[in-house]
């Protein structure tokens, strides 16, 4: 809880204030004034609300601007006349720039460094003027901007995040981690040519800035002067916000107008939303109050929130408070983001405060995370606040005069059951509850610290001490001394002052005489803790040592020697707070860590091992216990532990995700320590998975703060004793005394309601009188409830089996209380064990209570396997209804917690539970309401109850039974049929037969309307009924009452629409209606069937029908063996259609030798093999020509039993069904047939005899068999092989898979004759040919001679083909040479073996033609001619060259060429070949020559 100090400013009175800043660095507060005497003014004035002498600036005219430096004690003042000041505190001296303003300067703005600042005026003249070190402005600005309209608000644009690679501090780190590159930032290491390089660290500066004018313009004005205009809005822009996060200028005008417009890199703006802000438009206050969120203040009796992050809306009003009037208006306000606190002001004097309270781990309104405080009072309404630089500090202005508000955390103090709590700067409630006195002390100074005991009190400030004495009645408080002194803190033991001033600890009388100092060394710091316990004080300085000191004696003596505390904790940074328990054994001290961060651990120094032990309220456990659980381990299996243990863990859940704020000794018990503990922000992977807890429920995330009590001892560590939550009414804890912790009470709760009174009050001594303490709050201890008067005895007995309990010492702890004979202690431990969860301690508890009803409901809640459960059972019979509640909410056991809510008569929180969670007993909690409100008298109530169990229809009846008005008007408004028909049954037995039709009617029983109609003799309604509706048991009910009456014709007509066929066609055998049985029978059961042809059966004018019906009814066997002996073979042939493996095998033979007697032969070969009679039924395919379908030879095929190899027989059976489709051209199922009988050789031929190319290829592929490879590759060269290349790729692979490499010799021979004849290629055919030669030479051959005369054939052919290749090749380079070649390869006898003669004849004759040697060519194309014999030169020579040769020698061209013959020349494009063969034949034949 905080107070906040006024100081009112000396300002000046005949005027008034119209403007505050506070500087951003050390606290300095600039206040602008003006009165019609003394003009405007600027006044500085220190936190403290002292005015700063010698820095009054004043003219004749107002001040209309002022604006701060950012980092140093320079100011700008801008005046009504246009004249621009600026003072520099810190050199004491001001500086005019030139006046180019003509009119008054109304923004002012420097940038974020602070090396320019822009001014504008009302006339729209902008200037941004340069700014030396000393806030000295150049005298030529950096530009001017002459715009349009009266500027009304200016705002400079963020600078650019830092880069985080030049991050001060990571970069320091990593360098010192020997990282080069972060070496060379910090320019230790020489880049290239030896020049140092430069980096700039931390944040750029921001040049740039947003301008707004009177008539709705909004410019910018970049870092190097330029002005460009944004957007326009619709009037005057009072205001501009940058939400940097998102880079986006927000825009308000004066109507209210709010734009949000994207700002790009240069400065351009995109518009994106525009709304209109709801209140008032005089004066409104608009600001930012956190990231994405505007507080709004328009004169109002509430703050406006708009949250920008999650487009939420809400509004903050003085509701929450007593302390506000329910007209006070909130006129302006103010945020501070390090505090989270939004100051607002009221037309009241009342600065109303609003504590932000951020929430994770629940969904809550926006309006719920701020939390009203007690309000700040001054005089007169507030227009103005601003927060000061130090956060403590507040200024406010209410025109007349000027406040400072310093912030002060209200001092308290508690000890020997005295407390003393501030609650206003001079105030003190005083609370001794020993005689149940109070007192209210006014001082005389501020108050900045209190320290009691039972006889005296200290007041100090700072600067002075001021002592009071408690009367022997502590009736009366007089004062004992006072003494100067700027100590800071102060503690008190009998007659002695302690105090903390410089390096020492001074111990002084009341008067402040110096009996005895206690001197710290410079290593040792400066004392900055003490505290008194019992004799001890402990001392802590800055540094980290602890001292304890006995001052039972005449002078405080050491107790032992100095701790320095740092060295058992990383990152120490400095002490907050020390204190010692009443032994002077332990010191407990809470650590502040470097970086300004809270330490989550609460340390204790043993001093008698000199030892220090912590508790980590950051996982809820002491050092004992506080190690990580193991890999991938999240969480304890509670199966392999005890009551104990798992009460242990779920306790340090409880507590889990926290850090201390206060700690407290117990005064007479040294190992009971107490601390409050508040929760901290968890990152997300370290959030702690929060499960059942009696703090709170699951859902309801971790509260704020709780109070944590702990036992301290050497043996056992540090221990959890109990944890509950902060209540409500209260603010901090201030001390313990068992059996009572002791709290300060909040403000609004200071006149408490009567329930709290009774709770917490103390009987004055001498009258008896209940006394209720104002500020203070008294909470008893878990174990002490019902032993708050109880003696000393008692008392530590309760504490010793506490202390047991907790370190689960259960023998010793039931030793320690088993004198304690009072059921009320069992009781109050029986519910302690709610809170422990420890069960076997309550089975105890319960036997000593005699509580036999209790110890029996814990033994049948035993098999309930969630701990909870369990828990929540002896919570209920203890009576803690919320504990049990929660308990049963958070383990989601909401079917027991729908049972105790109906056990407790909560029907409407059953029904919500029931509803959301356990709708599987939803019905049941139905039943069981309207059974309550039944019990209780309220029928109407309980009736829909009983509808929405869905037994209304038993349950409405029997309770409205003898009310048959009641009865008879609810059935008569409910349309549920059930209850209808009941309705008319009840009348029916009331001889009611009119009401009861009726009913029936409504009811649609068609059954019970025909009963009643025959019963009443009015059969032909009854018929009526039944053709209408057709209703089964009516119409059957109606045709036993037409059979009854011989009326046969109606009788067979209603059990036909009964479809009750069996006694229709009973009826229609007895009177001899044949005709209309047939169809009866059809439409009936197969039994209505076979009974209706053997009727049919025994008329032999009706075998036919009879026949019909066996087949109908499925009995194929009569049917058949009927129609043969009947000679009906139109039927026959019928029946045998629907006959299947199931039929008998005589009779399938049978209807087969019937149809190949009548030459059906298709039929009778179908019907053998349905009797598996496959070899008669393949004769017939083969004898009659019976073609045979795929389906067909699936009926042919045997089948194959699993597991089974396949028998002979049925291999037999499936190769001759091959031999029958092969013999009918069905290859591909004689394929198939061949394939299952295993003989892939046949089954190849028959596919080859398909010529199915795709499918000889993939089956040859699939079969893996050399004879098949090699019977595939011998068919596939049949086909064009040489314009397919997959063909031929197939035709190789398959020869080379089968190793049939003489074959695959030949198909490489044969390519090659294709290569010299098709395309003259004999590069690629002697490719070919050595290919050839590679397969031959491989090749296994039985007659060895022969492959040797092969081989021999092949290399002559290929040394041929060398001959012409090489004599082709040497052309180019020596063409008389390469004609010699051709001469000699001539003379080769065998010479057209391997090479065409005329190719090289053709080749010489081009020669010679090309050469102009016309004779020579003239000569080769006779010896062509002649040795062609009779063929055409013209396929090897070109037919242009024939026709030169002739025509250079002047011979007629028919000498040579044959003109019926001219159309067997190529043309010289053709020479080439076919490409895409060419490139198959370099893929097949290789390179080899």
């Amino acid at each position: 809880m905080a107070v906040y100090f006024d100081h009112r400013l000396e300002t000046d009175q005949a005027g008034i204030s119209t403007d505050l800043k506070w500087f951003s660095g050390s606290p300095l507060l600039a206040v602008t004034s003006y009165s019609d005497d003394n003009g405007g003014a600027v006044t500085f004035y220190t936190e403290e609300g002292e005015k700063l002498p010698n820095t009054h600036l004043q003219k004749n005219c107002h001040v209309t601007s002022v604006s701060w430096h950012p980092n140093k004690k320079i100011v700008a003042v801008g005046w009504e006349t246009g004249e621009l000041l600026i003072w520099n505190e810190q050199e004491r001296s001001l500086h005019e720039a030139i006046q180019m303003h003509k009119s008054a300067i109304s923004v002012l703005h420097w940038s974020s460094n602070g090396t320019r600042i822009a001014s504008g005026d009302k006339s729209g003249i902008l200037i941004v003027w340069k700014v030396d070190t000393k806030g000295r402005l150049n005298p030529n600005p950096l530009c001017q901007h002459h715009i349009q309209e009266p500027l009304t608000h200016i705002l400079a644009r963020p600078a650019p995040p830092p880069d985080p690679a030049s991050d001060i501090a990571s970069l320091a780190r990593a360098a010192v981690s020997g990282d080069e590159s972060a070496l060379d930032m910090f320019n230790w290491k020489r880049g290239k040519n030896n020049s140092k390089t430069t980096n700039s660290f931390g944040q750029s500066e921001s040049l740039s800035f947003f301008v707004g004018g009177a008539s709705g313009g909004v410019y910018y004005v970049n870092e190097n002067g330029q002005c460009i205009q944004c957007f326009t809005v619709d009037s005057s822009v009072r205001k501009m916000l940058y939400y940097d996060d998102k880079n986006i200028l927000i825009t308000i005008t004066d109507n209210m107008m709010l734009t949000q417009h994207a700002v790009l890199l240069e400065g351009d703006t995109k518009e994106m939303i525009k709304v209109k802000l709801s209140g008032r438009n005089e004066e409104p206050h608009i600001i930012w109050a956190g990231k994405g969120l505007l507080a709004t203040a328009t004169g109002e009796v509430a703050i406006r929130m708009w949250d920008l992050e999650q487009d939420d809306n809400y509004v903050l009003s003085l509701d929450a408070h007593s302390s506000y009037d329910s007209n006070e208006s909130i006129m302006c306000v103010a945020y501070c983001a390090e505090k989270g606190m939004l100051a607002g002001g009221t037309n009241m004097g009342n600065v109303a405060l609003w504590k932000f309270h951020p929430t994770n781990n629940r969904k809550i309104e926006g309006e719920d995370k701020w939390k009203l405080q007690a309000p700040a009072t001054v005089e007169g309404p507030v227009r103005q606040i601003q927060w000061g630089s130090n956060k403590t500090l507040m200024a406010i202005n209410t025109i007349a005069n000027v406040f400072v508000l310093s912030e002060q955390v209200m001092s308290c103090s508690y000890q020997d059951q005295t407390a003393v709590v501030q609650y206003g700067p001079s105030s003190l409630s005083i609370e001794v509850f020993a005689t149940g006195n109070h007192h209210d002390l006014k001082t005389d100074i501020q108050v900045k610290g209190v320290c009691t005991t039972k006889d005296v009190l200290a007041v100090w400030n700072g600067k002075r001490v001021i002592i009071y004495e408690y009367s022997a009645d502590k009736l009366v408080l007089k004062a004992a001394g006072s003494f100067t002194t700027e100590a800071q803190l102060v503690c008190l033991y009998e007659q002695n002052v302690y105090t903390i001033e410089g390096n020492k600890v001074q111990v002084r009388t009341f008067q402040g005489t110096i009996k005895q100092h206690m001197t710290f060394s410079e290593v040792e710091g400066n004392p900055c803790c003490i505290n008194i316990c019992g004799n001890f004080l402990a001392v802590a300085t800055e540094h980290g040592t602890l001292r304890v000191y006995d001052l039972s004696r005449r002078e405080a003596k050491a107790h032992s020697n100095p701790k320095n505390i740092s060295e058992s904790v990383h990152d120490f940074g400095t002490i907050l707070s020390a204190r010692c328990n009443c032994s002077g054994n332990r010191v407990s001290v809470m650590v502040k860590l470097q970086h300004n961060t809270f330490d989550s651990k609460l340390y204790v120094w043993d001093v008698e091992t000199d030892s220090v032990q912590y508790f980590n309220f950051q996982t809820g456990r002491g050092e004992q216990d506080d190690y990580p659980p193991p890999d991938g381990a999240e969480e304890e299996n509670e199966s392999d532990t005890n009551d104990a243990e798992r009460g242990k863990n779920q306790a340090a859940k409880d507590i889990a995700g926290r850090r201390p704020t206060s700690h407290y000794w117990d005064p007479l018990e040294p190992k009971l320590l107490v601390c409050e503990a508040m929760a901290v922000e968890q990152e997300k992977s370290r959030e702690i998975k929060r499960k059942p807890s009696l703090t709170k429920a699951v859902d309801d995330g971790p509260v704020e703060l709780m109070v944590v009590s702990l036992f301290c001892t050497q043996e056992n560590g540090i221990l959890i004793q109990d944890s509950f939550s902060l209540p409500p009414q209260v603010t901090a804890l201030m001390g313990v005394e068992v059996p009572y912790h002791y709290f300060i009470k909040r403000p609004e709760n200071t006149s408490s309601e009567a329930a709290n009174q009774q709770e917490d009050n103390v009987v004055k001594s001498e009258t008896g009188t209940a006394i209720y303490p104002k500020l203070v709050f008294r909470k008893v201890l878990r174990d002490f409830v019902g032993l708050e008067n109880s003696d000393k005895g008692t008392r530590d007995a309760m504490m010793n089996f506490s202390y047991y309990l907790t370190i689960g010492n259960m023998d010793e702890a039931f030793k320690a209380i088993k004198l304690i004979k009072s059921e009320s202690v069992w009781e109050n431990m029986a519910k302690m064990c709610v809170k422990s969860r420890r069960l076997d301690v309550a089975y105890v508890c319960l036997g000593n209570m005699g509580h036999a009803r209790g110890a029996k409901a814990l033994r049948e809640a035993h098999r309930e396997a969630e701990l909870d459960a369990r828990v929540a059972t002896l919570a209920i019979q203890l009576g803690l209804f919320e504990d049990a509640e929660r308990l049963l909410k958070n383990c989601k056991r909401y079917d027991l917690l729908n049972e105790f809510y109906q056990s407790g008569g909560q029907w409407g929180k059953a029904l919500e539970t029931a509803e959301m969670y356990d709708r599987i007993h939803l019905r049941t909690t139905y039943y069981n309401y309207a059974r309550h409100l039944e019990e209780n008298g309220n029928t109407s109530g309980a009736i829909p109850n009983f509808e929405k169990s869905e037994t209304h229809r038993f349950e409405v009846p029997r309770m409205l039974y003898e009310d048959p008005e009641s009865l008879e008007q609810y059935i008569q408004r409910s349309k549920d049929k059930s209850l209808r028909k009941w309705w008319a049954q009840f009348m029916e037995s009331n001889a009611e037969m009119d009401v009861a039709l009726q009913f029936y009617e409504e009811a649609q029983d068609f059954f019970s309307l025909v009963r009643v109609y025959c019963f009443c003799g009015q059969i032909d309604k009854a018929a009526e009924v039944c053709n209408e509706t057709g209703d089964k048991a009516a119409c059957y009910y109606l045709a036993r009452q037409y059979e009854n009456q011989d009326q046969i014709k109606e009788a067979i007509h209603f059990f036909t629409r009964s479809q009750a066929f069996g006694s229709a066609i009973r009826l229609c055998k007895e009177h001899g209606q044949e005709e209309q049985l047939l169809n009866l029978a059809l439409l009936g059961r197969p039994e209505d069937m076979m009974e209706a042809a053997r009727y049919y059966e025994q008329h032999p004018r009706y075998n036919d029908k009879a026949v019909m019906l066996y087949h109908k009814a499925g009995n194929f066997s009569k049917a058949l063996d009927l129609a043969f002996k009947t000679k009906q073979f139109g039927a026959l042939q019928l029946i045998s259609g629907d006959l299947d493996e199931r039929a008998d095998p005589e009779l399938l033979q049978q209807c087969a030798d019937f149809f190949l007697e009548n030459g059906q032969y298709d039929k009778a070969v179908d019907l053998l093999a349905i009797g598996k009679k496959y070899i008669d039924a393949l004769k017939i395919c083969m004898e009659r020509h019976v073609e045979i379908t795929e389906d067909l030879a699936d009926k042919l095929t045997p089948e194959k039993v699993e597991g089974e190899n396949d028998t002979m027989d049925r291999l037999k059976i499936l190769e001759g069904i091959a031999d029958v489709c092969m013999h009918q051209g069905q290859y591909h199922i004689a394929t198939k047939k061949f394939t299952q009988a295993g003989n892939k050789m046949k089954a190849m031929k028959a596919l080859l005899k398909s010529g199915d190319t795709e499918k000889i290829v993939f089956f040859a592929g699939v079969s893996r068999q050399r004879e098949i490879y090699v019977m595939a590759a011998n068919y596939l060269q049949s086909l064009d092989w040489r314009k397919d290349p997959e063909i031929m790729k197939s035709i190789i692979g398959f020869y080379t898979k089968g190793r049939a490499l003489d074959l695959l010799a030949g198909f490489y021979d044969a390519c090659a004759q294709v290569e010299i004849d098709e395309y003259q290629n004999y590069d690629k055919a002697l490719g070919a040919l050595g290919e050839a030669y590679k397969c031959l030479s491989k090749a296994k051959v039985a007659d060895e001679t022969q492959q040797e005369e092969k081989l021999a054939h092949l290399k002559h052919k290929m040394t041929l083909i060398k001959k012409f290749v090489q004599a082709r090749r040497v052309y180019e380079e020596n063409s008389e040479e390469a004609m010699k070649q051709c001469q000699v390869l001539l003379e080769e006898t065998d010479l057209d073996s391997g090479v065409r003669v005329g190719d090289v004849l053709g080749f010489m004759i081009e020669h010679f033609a090309r050469r102009e040697r016309w004779k020579a060519a003239y000569s080769s194309l006779e010896e062509l001619r002649s040795r062609l014999k009779g063929g055409n030169p013209a396929y090897y020579v070109n037919t242009k060259t024939i026709e030169a040769i002739h025509r250079a020698l002047d011979v007629p061209l028919s000498r040579t060429i044959d003109p019926d013959k001219m159309n067997g020349f190529r043309s010289p494009e053709d020479e080439e070949g076919d490409f895409i063969e060419e490139d198959v034949a370099d893929d097949s034949y290789g390179h080899n020559v």
